[in-house]
């Protein structure tokens, strides 16, 4: 399952593992993600990782024995703006995605996360790695 599977990084993740040949079940509210982005042969949900009876439902159905978790809040300028609704969808919802795993007897997670602007602004571009 992965959560945020029609983001850009999460669709490729999705691409990856179907051309892998695993079967891929996708959560994703399409508030940043795009529907273009969603690969045919994966199970699509609209849905938003805040949603304890969907997300309850979705893993019941689906069983997954793993979880790749891609759904974010990622506006850093929103964030700042709203921080509770941030808070709401990128700590509430990842608990909310961590209590179904456990629920559902997942067998393994893999979380992304990004520093943002943890560290600052660039001081010249482009920026090198």
């Amino acid at each position: 399952l992965v959560t945020g599977g029609a983001g850009f990084i999460g669709s490729n993740i999705v691409d990856l593992f179907i051309k892998n040949n695993y079967k891929v079940v996708i959560v994703d509210d399409l508030s940043s993600g795009r529907e273009e982005n969603i690969n045919k042969k994966a199970r699509f949900y609209k849905l938003n990782i805040t949603d304890q009876k969907g997300l309850a439902e979705v893993f019941k159905k689906e069983k997954p024995d793993y979880v790749c978790h891609e759904a974010a809040q990622i506006s850093v300028s929103f964030s700042v703006r709203d921080p509770l609704f941030d808070a709401q969808t990128n700590i509430l919802g990842s608990l909310n995605l961590l209590q179904c795993c456990l629920n559902h007897q997942v067998k393994g997670i893999v979380f992304a996360s990004s520093g943002g602007t943890i560290y600052g602004g660039p001081e010249y571009f482009p920026i090198s790695e």
